[in-house]
């Protein structure tokens, strides 16, 4: 009996125990129903909304948001030539921008011809009404930031032979040191556009800061914008301030003081990588900005020259939108 009474004990204690696992497995089960389903993602979060806009919306330019979160109102094309410059890539449909941006990328032009430096190529801007691109960059979204190529080799173009040139590259990336072809004239360049008073900074790679650093100059006060970033062998990456008239425009920290030419420079030297290559035909996954300003939405779906019909203006499933 004293078997049995030990027996009927532990029966009772496994009784208890599953008894408590059964009631936790339950209440986990409740808990989990009772949470709430993802919320739909807007579409003016998406960047196939952005994309699918073909014309700038009418009315006063204003940029919203920040430079990877946002959104313009009121866009200008660049002309796809001027003086000093030519547009690559049109196709792509993305020389769009805050009017300061194209009066600036003007100007520099100008500059770059009577520096006698050749024809500046100018990548990508922004699209029609910024946003999210559908595919490359995560900024470029309220039409102040612009890419610049550094190469200086190119006569003036047909715009069909634009579409499909070759960057040059500037890094090597065992030696993380300038190449051999870089030039006075691509410091030249790059000390032209970051002496422009809009220009807030200029993404170049950590071995061209660098080298622009080594070199001698009568004012070093422009080198404080360069600032050191994976990639970016190849071109510069202008960003202006936010300009006047756009108080919902985010504007980044200020610069360190100094030239930037110490140890943060060195630290990016042991840590920089060259930018993700991806093969022809490669088709990204749409992409989200989870924190577009509301202000977006009328921007995405006010008038303009040219829009795309977009198939739902409400909202997309959070599952389509990945």
């Amino acid at each position: 009996m004293g078997f049995r009474a030990i027996g009927g004990r532990a029966f009772k204690a496994v009784a208890c125990v599953g008894l408590a696992v059964a009631l936790l497995a339950a209440g986990e089960a409740d808990a989990k129903s009772r949470k709430k389903k993802p919320a739909p993602i807007p579409v003016y979060a998406t960047s196939v909304a952005w994309g699918s806009v073909t014309g700038p919306s009418l009315g006063a330019p204003r940029s919203i948001g920040g430079y990877a979160a946002g959104c313009i109102a009121g866009a200008r094309a660049l002309p796809p030539e001027g003086v000093g410059y030519q547009v690559i890539r049109l196709s792509r449909q993305r020389n769009y921008g805050h009017p300061v941006l194209v009066d600036m990328l003007r100007d520099f032009g100008q500059r770059v011809a009577l520096a006698g430096l050749g024809t500046a190529l100018i990548g990508d801007m922004g699209q029609a009404r910024g946003g999210p691109m559908p595919s490359g960059h995560a900024s470029h979204q309220i039409g102040l930031d612009a890419d610049v190529w550094l190469r200086l080799d190119l006569p003036p173009m047909g715009r069909a032979g634009r579409e499909r040139l070759d960057e040059v590259k500037y890094v090597d990336y065992d030696r993380m040191r300038i190449t051999g072809d870089w030039s006075d004239r691509q410091a030249k360049l790059i000390q032209i556009a970051a002496s422009d008073a809009r220009v807030a900074r200029i993404f170049v790679n950590p071995a061209i800061k660098l080298a622009m650093c080594q070199r001698s100059w009568a004012d070093r006060g422009f080198l404080n914008k360069l600032r050191p970033w994976h990639g970016h062998d190849g071109h510069m990456h202008i960003r202006l301030n936010c300009p006047a008239g756009s108080p919902q425009c985010e504007q980044q920290d200020a610069q360190p003081e100094g030239d930037g030419c110490g140890d943060e420079l060195m630290s990016w030297l042991d840590s920089a990588a060259p930018a993700t290559e991806h093969p022809p035909g490669y088709k990204p996954e749409p992409r989200v900005v989870r924190k577009m300003p509301a202000a977006c939405a009328p921007v995405l779906n006010a008038a303009g020259t040219r829009m795309a019909s977009l198939a739902d203006s409400a909202v997309v499933p959070a599952k389509e939108a990945r």
